[in-house]
């Protein structure tokens, strides 16, 4: 997201439930621009959703009545 004067600005990549996801994918591709290389960005993206999963379990849901 980017404001710019005074207006918020979101920049969507791509609208589609089953992007692709290959080297030569938009995705991966706008990553590499700002340096981040293919195989760092599938680390990241294994290391976020294995942070993801330890946060859910450590949440302790209860319902009172």
């Amino acid at each position: 997201m980017e404001v710019r004067g005074g207006k918020r600005r979101i920049y969507l990549n791509e609208v589609n439930t089953m992007p692709g996801f290959t080297r030569i994918s938009m995705f991966p591709k706008l990553w590499e621009a700002t340096g981040l290389k293919y195989k760092e960005l599938i680390t990241r993206l294994i290391e976020l959703a294995l942070e993801r999963q330890a946060e859910k379990t450590r949440t302790v849901y209860s319902r009172e009545q």
